[in-house]
């Protein structure tokens, strides 16, 4: 299939590794025109060149921290009105809750809920007026089914799927779509992060607790970032223009319930 995004841009955040390469990837493939925004200078530049010699596509790269206005700052003069903006930035710090203080939930709201609103209030207005925009935000599968040791982002990121369920029914009539994916268990560092904790937790392996978890799942397995990458692609594509609003789960069929 023709996603009919060959002439498109897109800003791409937490492009250099993880789910936000794959997403940048699955989009340059398509011919898309794509900025990475990553702090990590080495690591950014490396999926840069890579991306550009898997697809001959443009692809620009800034280092910067996307959660401050200078690194939203630097990211928006690099790619001033993108056709397609994925906004993502790493979770929160797995723990419990009665040893996170104001400023541990004022800087995971500033990451995973606030600065995903700076980006759509940045860029949604000169989508409207072209007539095509596609927002998707990677937030987690917890927002669906809670994880008692994430509850930093479970509160951050419910937070932004309220206001994006509100906003993306009145843009929606202008061809501009907001959509979020929501990973469960893929192959990241953020997953590997996680499973150190449970094995501290535990007094299990870590190794064992990865191993635990992929048996739990019904697929019998991590998702991969190219899986990843395609479904945004497909949400950012010329036909998905009558899905918006909506939390696309992807676990590997994890989460039990019908709705």
């Amino acid at each position: 299939m023709d996603l009919g995004l060959s002439t498109r841009t897109a800003l791409v955040c937490g492009a250099s590794k993880g789910l936000g390469l794959g997403c940048a990837q699955s989009l340059a493939r398509e011919g898309v025109a794509v900025t990475l925004v990553a702090r990590g200078a080495e690591a950014l530049e490396a999926a840069a060149a890579a991306i550009r010699a898997a697809t001959g596509g443009t692809v620009t790269a800034v280092a910067a921290d996307i959660t401050t206005p200078a690194g939203r700052a630097a990211a928006l003069a690099a790619c001033p009105m993108p056709d397609i903006l994925v906004t993502n930035a790493g979770g929160p710090k797995p723990g419990d809750f009665r040893d996170w203080d104001r400023d541990a939930w004022i800087a995971a709201l500033d990451a995973n809920m606030l600065t995903p609103i700076e980006l759509i209030r940045a860029t949604v207005d000169a989508m409207i007026e072209r007539r095509f925009g596609r927002i998707v935000n990677i937030t987690s599968g917890a927002v669906k089914a809670p994880i008692d040791i994430l509850g930093l982002s479970n509160g951050a990121r419910s937070g932004l799927t309220g206001f994006v369920a509100g906003l993306a029914r009145k843009t929606v009539a202008h061809n501009v779509t907001i959509n979020n994916l929501l990973p469960g268990p893929f192959e990241t560092d953020r997953l590997r992060e996680t499973a150190r904790q449970w094995s501290k937790q535990t007094g299990k392996s870590e190794e064992t607790v990865l191993a635990e978890r992929r048996a739990a799942n019904p697929s019998g397995r991590f998702g991969t970032p190219a899986e990843f990458g395609d479904a945004c692609a497909y949400l950012c594509s010329a036909q998905a223009g009558f899905i918006t609003g909506q939390n696309l789960l992807m676990d590997g069929g994890h989460y039990p319930g019908t709705f």
